[in-house]
């Protein structure tokens, strides 16, 4: 792989941590467990609506000077989390942050695609997603530890020193866009959104991703409440965690370059039974940090093939943007995801049913995927009438 794609890696890596790293904090920001799952929503519709806006707005600069304003907008949004005075102005700034996050994987995605050979494209995709699973394997708990320590706000502090790090590498190693890309047609960018198997990647992606952060966003709660674990123990679970979203990824996307309508339904399949099966172990100390992992890697395993598919049926005219809302529509998934999770948690069964609830979804969009797959293959009489 060549070293412009781990450029992007490390640009994903810092947007990360930003947007997990709450994960981890959420019993130390002093407002209720609800409440505090509410800035990973908030996070998560900025993403929504600034991937769709910022690619638009951006289409015709040149892909790396794209690159590096994203980062530099994610640097003084992590900046202004740090010095927010209040709830609502951190809410605020986590919005601002999470402005550059869709469009930077989007436009990431298409250029990871270009650096590599057509055969390779889903596993350039996942070494770039792999800047994400290193930052819960090594960013997110040590950002975690580091707020426990010194106060959440040094953690916000600490992602905004590894953006800086990220504008420069970005900087360095990105190749310098030999032209400025053809202006697109609007018309003709939302005909590719309107395809109906773009629109059902997009709805495959919300569905699948709903499920995990229904879990995820409270699994400090999770694990200290139901199963019994110390706070001082959130942090080296999360290390199994990202430690399952490593394998997960790469696997996902190997499994995606050999076959990529079957890696969506196995991976989906393997995240609902995940999630499933997971409700009846939180008694159980081992089991609990196993399936943390395990759901870690079955929800990981999704995001290559989901990202590839949405860029093969939006092939040609608004691929950037088509990417940028399948980004869109990972977090409008996390965002749907902790809201459920946070009505299931005050309103509903409660943290230990939050697995069940959350296998619904991946079920949904397994069953979805069944359906798109089958519709997207020709008919064995049209097929006959073509011959």
């Amino acid at each position: 792989m060549p070293l412009a794609l781990y450029a992007l890696t490390v640009g994903a890596f810092g947007i990360g941590v930003t947007e997990f790293v709450i994960m981890g904090l959420l019993i130390d920001l002093g407002v209720s467990i609800a409440a505090a799952g509410l800035l990973i929503s908030g996070y998560a519709l900025g993403v929504v609506f600034g991937a769709p806006i910022l690619t638009a707005l951006s289409s015709r600069w040149p892909r790396k000077t794209v690159l590096i304003a994203l980062m530099v907008i994610f640097t003084i949004g992590n900046i202004a989390c740090a010095l927010a005075p209040t709830y609502e102005t951190l809410m605020a700034a986590r919005l601002v942050a999470a402005l550059a996050h869709g469009t930077f994987f989007g436009v990431g995605s298409v250029v990871a695609t270009g650096l590599v050979a057509p055969e390779r494209r889903a596993s350039a995709i996942a070494v770039m997603f792999t800047g994400l699973t290193v930052a819960n394997i090594a960013g997110v708990p040590f950002g975690t530890w580091l707020g426990q320590e010194y106060g959440w706000r040094t953690t916000f502090w600490a992602v905004a020193v590894v953006g800086i790090v990220a504008l420069a590498v970005l900087a360095i190693f990105l190749p310098r866009d030999e032209q400025k890309p053809e202006a697109q047609d609007w018309r003709s960018d939302l005909a590719t959104m309107a395809r109906p198997q773009v629109l059902a990647g997009l709805a495959i992606t919300v569905l699948g991703y709903a499920g995990v952060f229904t879990v995820f966003t409270y699994i400090a709660p999770v694990l200290t409440e139901i199963t019994g674990f110390s706070a001082s123990a959130v942090s080296p679970i999360l290390l199994v965690f990202g430690g399952g979203l490593i394998v997960g990824n790469l696997l996902g996307g190997k499994l995606a370059d050999r076959n990529l309508d079957r890696s969506v339904l196995v991976t989906l399949a393997v995240l609902t039974l995940s999630l499933a099966a997971m409700t009846v172990v939180l008694d159980n100390k081992i089991l609990t940090i196993a399936f943390v992992g395990l759901v870690g890697a079955a929800g990981f395993a999704t995001v290559a093939p989901l990202q590839m598919r949405v860029l093969q049926k939006a092939e040609g005219a608004g691929q950037a943007l088509a990417s940028s809302f399948n980004i869109a529509a990972f977090n409008l998934g996390n965002a749907i995801g902790a809201w459920v999770g946070g009505i299931a948690i005050e309103q509903g069964p409660g943290l230990a049913a939050l697995p069940l609830v959350a296998a619904a979804f991946p079920l949904a969009a397994l069953v979805l995927s069944i359906i798109a797959t089958r519709l997207d293959r020709p008919s064995p009489l049209g097929q006959h009438a073509s011959a």
